[in-house]
């Protein structure tokens, strides 16, 4: 069934946009708003005659801005019903094949990426850079540690988060997995073991094996750091890297402190064992609170992992590296030898992002990943009570643990009522989790509610023991974002 949005709140999402012609920049601002999903597909669009007295431009804005969308494949004209919004390709052009091994069709909702749609003021980020990038055009375009203006900006913003670092200390890459990737290459070979918690974020277990890694896991409680059963891993095994995720960890959601990250460095300094830090969700705070010092502040010999595509969105596929200075060469060469350097054109975006008004756009996309972890929390206690999960302060996903196992049968059944999902297993490195279910707010607030009473729906039949047995591994080949 359609919706619709009226043309005050229409007019709100559209600001202030560019008014030469006017026609163009209200066109410009509505594909935005339809391409990222703020409007959602085969939503009735406002009246010609209220959008202009919304807008406050002439009739003939509107109507030639209609045209533009409708010829560039972003609305359709029903005869007698309106203009509806419309996305070229179709409403499942937004789904990647090689993120889950199966058939998307219309009304199902994929759960599996933990991955936001863009927030405002990206697409302006874009075009500023392409006026930039013919000044590139004439030399070679390989740049094997980064733009230097992107150094500079990345660094900088270590320097406000208290923990000084040079444009030389960073190397830009193409994602936080490739980061990972080259640290695993560099540091951890065959004979070395690479420690990852249990659960955690499954691609980064094979992007640091990249060098030949051997794999250790230790579990991690829903509830923190064992920071006593990390001693004992660490001076039994001796691991070369250690895989960390402090800052609002992917599944659980989880926080170090403070004194946590302080004891974890000195563990490591003693057992000379260098921790490897995720820092993907570090910017996606949503509660208040002063932010926790880096962990490298108090572990000089950490190596720091970023990413542009949670903080900002996935489709701008570029992370990068703050290493020791002691390192960077080493890092270096292990990355050439992977690739030769992130593309320059999104180097340039991220570089407009970061040097502008970037506060702005986290602002944006924290406000509403808020809203949609509220709502999911809201609808989970309504729909799921006995179902038990800690509230995060900030990340992208709720870590659910249910009443008894089944996660795996569960999220075959769920598929069958069109949620994609990803269980408890798919973060487990070496097995187990199946009680538990990470559920992503990354969404609109009613495909979240929609999901979950799908999710209620599927849970009484696992519990009824009606479900039929699983057509397919899910762990196998499947990349969960």
């Amino acid at each position: 069934m359609s919706q619709s949005i009226s043309a005050t709140r229409l007019a709100t999402l559209a600001g202030d946009f560019a008014r030469s012609p006017a026609y163009v920049g209200l066109a410009d601002a509505l594909r935005e708003l339809i391409g990222d999903g703020r409007i959602g597909y085969d939503t009735r669009l406002p009246s010609e005659r209220d959008l202009t007295a919304a807008l406050g431009v002439s009739r003939t804005t509107v109507t030639r801005a209609y045209a533009v969308l409708r010829e560039s494949g972003f609305a359709e004209a029903r005869h007698g019903s309106g203009t509806f919004t419309r996305l070229p390709g179709g409403p499942t052009r937004a789904y990647d094949r090689a993120l889950w091994p199966t058939d998307v069709t219309p009304g199902v909702i994929d759960l599996v990426c933990a991955a936001a749609t863009a927030p405002p003021g990206i697409a302006a980020a874009y075009a500023e850079a392409a006026t930039e990038l013919p000044a590139y055009l004439g030399g070679h375009g390989y740049y094997p540690a980064g733009l230097p203006d992107l150094q500079a900006v990345i660094a900088s913003s270590y320097d406000e988060r208290g923990l000084p670092t040079v444009p030389e200390q960073i190397i830009v890459t193409a994602g936080a997995l490739a980061a990972s990737a080259v640290v695993g290459c560099a540091l951890a070979g065959p004979r070395d073991r690479v420690l990852m918690e249990s659960p955690t974020y499954p691609n980064a277990v094979q992007a640091l094996r990249t060098g030949g890694g051997r794999l250790v896991s230790i579990p991690l409680d829903p509830e923190g750091w064992d920071l006593d059963a990390v001693a004992g891993v660490l001076a039994k095994r001796r691991p070369r890297l250690v895989h960390l995720m402090p800052d609002h960890h992917n599944p659980t959601g989880l926080v170090m402190s403070d004194e946590e990250r302080a004891t974890y460095a000195r563990l490591l300094a003693r057992h000379d064992g260098i921790a490897v830090v995720d820092e993907a969700h570090h910017s996606l705070r949503l509660d208040g609170g002063a932010a926790e010092r880096p962990f490298a502040s108090y572990s000089p010999d950490a190596v720091t992992v970023g990413s542009a595509s949670k903080s900002v969105w996935g489709g701008l596929r570029l992370g990068w590296i703050r290493a020791p200075r002691g390192l960077v060469d080493r890092l270096t060469r292990a990355r050439i030898g992977l690739d030769l350097g992130a593309p320059v054109f999104e180097q340039l975006v991220l570089t407009k992002l970061l040097a502008g008004d970037f506060d702005a756009v986290l602002t944006a996309h924290r406000d509403r990943l808020r809203q949609q972890r509220d709502a999911l929390v809201a609808a989970m206690e309504a729909q799921l009570p006995d179902w038990t999960f800690r509230r995060p302060s900030g990340g992208m996903a709720l870590w659910c643990r249910l009443p008894a196992t089944g996660a795996t049968a569960l999220v075959d059944e769920v598929e069958r009522r069109g949620v994609l999902m990803a269980p408890g297993p798919s973060f487990a490195p070496e097995g187990g989790l199946d009680r538990y279910l990470r559920f992503p707010y990354t969404v609109p607030v009613p495909q979240l509610e929609e999901a979950v009473t799908r999710l209620a729906e599927a849970w009484a039949v696992v519990r009824s023991g009606t479900t039929t047995p699983p057509g397919r591994e899910r762990q196998g080949g499947v990349l969960v974002a």
